[in-house]
Order: C-alpha cells, then sequence, then structure tokens
C-alpha cells in the first residue's frame, strides 16, 4: 500500500460540490482586493511595477584598456589593423658541410676492412641548407616589404608567408649593413599595410607594440613603451635605436613597432640578452631612417649618404668650460675638418661647437652623424655654432660621402721632449721611420708622437694613450718638438690643459686636469 493515498471514504452528492464552491469564492475575492486600490495598504508604499527583463551578457565581460591618446581605440583595434601587414620570412642559404675532402680509397676493399661508418669520414662534402627566421611589414600594396638586413643577408632563396596563409618567393630589392635594413618585393596586389609615423616626434614613455613572429610563432603581440630614444648598441655604423620593454625575441627582427594609432614607429631590429630571450630591452630602427634607406634601395639600388666632412666627438662639461661654451647648451665638439670637404669651404674650424644643423638641434655626435648622412646630396642646409664664445651660422651644400676617407699621418722627426706640469707624465718624441711603422702612422701631418705615459698619472685617466699623435696643446699647433717645449713652458700652473691629438685617423680633444 502506499503511503500517499486518495481518501475513499463515500460523500453524498450534494456535499461534495459545496466545499469546492467556497474555496473558488474566496480565492475570488481576495483577489479583487489584492489588485483594487482600497487603501488597506500602507501608504507610500505603491505595489511595484514587474521588473523588465535582464540585458544580454556578453561572453567576455574584461574591460578592453584604451590606448591613451588614440581616440578611445583599444590594443585590440591596433592588433587587428596591423597584424595582416607583419609577414614572416624564412632565409635559405645553400652550405656544404665540413665533413670529408673526398677518399682515395675506392676500392671495395678498404670498405669491407675499416667499415662504412670510418669510410664516411672521407667521403665529398654534403649539400647542406642554413635556415634563417624572422619578420618583415609591408609598407606598399603591391608587395613592398621592409626587414633587417640580417634576417636576409647572403640568402639563396627568401620565402614570405603572409597572415592569410599565402606563400611567396621574394626578390631582394636592396641591403644596407650600415643601418641593417633591407627591403624586399613580392608580385602581389591590394596587401594590407602599416602607415609610416614621424619617429622623430616619438617621446619617452609613448605605449608601443611589437608584432612580429618570434620563435616562429606567427603573428605576436607583445605591449611596451619607449623606454629611451638615441640608443647605441654597436650593431650597425649608423645608429638612432629606439629602445623599449616590448617583449622582443628571436624572429621578431625585421617586425613592427607600431604607436598607439597603429602607425609604423620603428623596424624591430635586437635584444640585449643574456640568454638568448626577452629580458626588456630591445632595440628598433626608427621609421624615419628606416624609410629614408628603403626610397634610396627602391631608387637607386644602393644607398647615398650626405658628408659634411668633420671629425666630431662628444662635448662633455670639462670641454665646455675650455670653449668658453655655457654650461645648459648642448651640442657637439669639432675636433677636426677634412681636405677638400664641404665643411672646409665653408670655413668650419678646429674646436666649433654645433649646436644647431638644417632647423634641429643636435645633441650628440650620433645624432648629427645620422642626420648629415640621410641629408640628400646637393641640398643646401644652415649649421648653428659657437665659435670663441660667439654665435655663427654657417650655410653650406652637403655632398656624397667618399667611399674611402682619407686618414692623416705625421711628418718625420727624431728628438723628444719632457716638460714639466701635468704634461711631465707624457713622453713625446718626433716622428722617424721606426717609429711610424712602430705605431702605424704616416708622413703627412705636422705633430708629435706620444712614446709613453705614466701610469695612474692624470693624463692617463683622461685618455693619453701611447701612439697618440699629438697636435696641439691648449689651442697652439705643436707640429715639432720645438713648438711643443715652447708651449709647454708656458702653461699656467695648476690649471687644466686642453690636448688635441689624433688616434686612429680621427681627431679628438682630451682635458688633463690637476
Amino acid at each position: 500500500m502506499s503511503d500517499f493515498q486518495i481518501p475513499t471514504e463515500q460523500q453524498s452528492p450534494r456535499r461534495s460540490w459545496i466545499f469546492p464552491a467556497l474555496l473558488l469564492i474566496a480565492g475570488v475575492i481576495i483577489g479583487v482586493i489584492l489588485t483594487s486600490d482600497f487603501g488597506w495598504l500602507p501608504t507610500g508604499h505603491a505595489v511595484p511595477e514587474p521588473a523588465a527583463p535582464p540585458a544580454a551578457t556578453p561572453v567576455s565581460t574584461a574591460v578592453q584598456p584604451t590606448l591613451p591618446g588614440a581616440g578611445g581605440q583599444s590594443f585590440v583595434d591596433v592588433a587587428k589593423v596591423v597584424k595582416p601587414a607583419v609577414v614572416n620570412i624564412f632565409a635559405t642559404r645553400n652550405g656544404s658541410s665540413e665533413e670529408g675532402k673526398g677518399t682515395p680509397f675506392e676500392d671495395p676493399f678498404f670498405r669491407r676492412f675499416f667499415g662504412e661508418e670510418w669510410m664516411k669520414r672521407f667521403e665529398a662534402p654534403k649539400e647542406r641548407k642554413e635556415r634563417g627566421l624572422g619578420s618583415g611589414v609591408i609598407v606598399d600594396p603591391n608587395g613592398l616589404i621592409i626587414t633587417n638586413n640580417h634576417v636576409v643577408n647572403k640568402a639563396d632563396e627568401i620565402k614570405v608567408f603572409l597572415s592569410d596563409k599565402r606563400e611567396f618567393k621574394a626578390k631582394l630589392i636592396g641591403t644596407d649593413a650600415k643601418t641593417d635594413v633591407a627591403v624586399l618585393k613580392i608580385e602581389a596586389s591590394g596587401l594590407p599595410t602599416v602607415a609610416w609615423a614621424d619617429s622623430d616626434r616619438l617621446e619617452v614613455g609613448e605605449f608601443v607594440l611589437a608584432v612580429g613572429n618570434p620563435f616562429g610563432l606567427t603573428q605576436t603581440v607583445t605591449l611596451g613603451i619607449v623606454s629611451a630614444l638615441g640608443r647605441a648598441a654597436g650593431i650597425a655604423e649608423y645608429e638612432d635605436f629606439i629602445q623599449t620593454d616590448a617583449a622582443i625575441n628571436p624572429g621578431n627582427s625585421g617586425g613592427a613597432l607600431v604607436n598607439v594609432r597603429g602607425e609604423l614607429v620603428g623596424i624591430n631590429t635586437a635584444i640585449y640578452s643574456q640568454s638568448g630571450g626577452n629580458m626588456g630591452i630591445g632595440f628598433a630602427v626608427p621609421s624615419n631612417m628606416a624609410h629614408s634607406i628603403m626610397e634610396q634601395l627602391v631608387q637607386h639600388g644602393k644607398v647615398v649618404r650626405g658628408w659634411l666632412g668633420v671629425s666630431i666627438q662628444e662635448l662633455t662639461p670639462e670641454l665646455s668650460s675650455q670653449f668658453g661654451v655655457p654650461k645648459d647648451v648642448k651640442g657637439v665638439l669639432v675636433s677636426d675638418i677634412m681636405d677638400d670637404s664641404p665643411a672646409k669651404k665653408a670655413g668650419f674650424e678646429r674646436g666649433d661647437v654645433i649646436v644647431e644643423y638644417d632647423g634641429k638641434p643636435m645633441d650628440s655626435p650620433a645624432h648629427l652623424r645620422n642626420a648629415v648622412a640621410q641629408t640628400v646630396v646637393g641640398k643646401k642646409v644652415t649649421v648653428k655654432l659657437i665659435r670663441e664664445k660667439k654665435s655663427k651660422s654657417i650655410e653650406l651644400t652637403i655632398a656624397e660621402q667618399p667611399k674611402n676617407l682619407a686618414q692623416a699621418g705625421v711628418e718625420e722627426g727624431g728628438e723628444s721632449a719632457a716638460p714639466a706640469g701635468l704634461l711631465s707624465d707624457i713622453e713625446v718624441r718626433e716622428l722617424n721611420t721606426e717609429l711610424a711603422g712602430r705605431y702605424g702612422l704616416k708622413s703627412s701631418d705636422r705633430g708629435v708622437v706620444v712614446v709613453r705615459v705614466k701610469s695612474g698619472s692624470p693624463a692617463e685617466e683622461a685618455g693619453v694613450r701611447e701612439g697618440d699623435l699629438l697636435l696641439e696643446v691648449n689651442r697652439k699647433a705643436v707640429g715639432t718638438i720645438k713648438a711643443y717645449e715652447h708651449v709647454a713652458a708656458n702653461l699656467p700652473k695648476d690649471q687644466a690643459v686642453l690636448l688635441l691629438l689624433r688616434r686612429q685617423g680621427r681627431a679628438i680633444y682630451l682635458t688633463l686636469r690637476p
């Protein structure tokens, strides 16, 4: 028998309908009371209206970060624009293995006696392929791609893989090892591109995204900021790197560094690493430099650089005081002027401090060097400088940089001198054939050569080295031992001494302090 049963007691027909009817009437009365405004409910408590159905909730409720100054554009938006224009590059170079150089033991007897494994080491070299992996950026819808020179250098075959999985063989338009830039071309049209930005307007602290193919992982996006500008890392001859902490790893080379508007500010080139992976210090070629190099490679197949014809060095506080330049003034010190150069013809002098070139302030030798190199040959520029504590402007025409810049040497001689004071720590001699051979000098300039520097002396601390050719002391020429002794004898005591010397073909200023 079930625990839940319907009662089976007999009921009369009359009683069976009375109870349900009473329940129905009571229900109707209660319903009227609850839905009518009879004032029976407490005042001030209106019956709430039915709530609206809840709105549909998106799958992801995470708030997308918005980039400052990007008009509300998010990282997602930037990535969607840039990723299709970043390609994967595979470069292949044919080579031969080092194993074996051929064998005279062709007789099967030797193979049976020595064994196949031993005989393999004498077999002819086998063809092998070296493969390089990198990234590139499409900058023209008709298939022009910019990347790094070290990604495609000496490659026999270059393949480009697009974001839509298409594969192309690429033609190498040109390379420039001095800036580590290369340009490729694929036969395609209507390709997505990344717009160029003005890298001169980039500032430290700006958000940047690095897009590339690290370790072959395609279409990877990392976020960081601009950590520094104008970096020199000893990677290329002309360097003006953007430093960023956006994660850059092997395979990112040649990829895009973009700003918050999705514009190309740099070409990712190198990392500083002790492990081979990202350590938060990456370098990119600025877009202005990369764009200039690309245009020349496309138009001429080579890079033609501008030439001013001066040797320059950093303007240190010590040198500023020597040349009467205010401490708050930034510039570049001219230590030498080359013969038949634009600077020579325009009247530049040693000791000039260049503070502005072609309307742009110059605060370092690398900055000036890059600016001159990127100047179109034949262009007239104005250079502002400080000479003898006075401002001066010089107009000149930039020439093409010679392939081999002339190096100066020294004149023969034989006498030696060891004056007192700060210069007593330096022993100099007039050059003769034996000394010229010892120090790798040539007999074309006037000066005396340093043959000894006292250990631990102010001269050694200032950077004077054996083999340096001494040209001037306190702005006075010392082409002979007699001239050197005369200048040294009249040096004021307990005061700094300014030296101009030539080392490995370059003139530099050094300051000796008591």
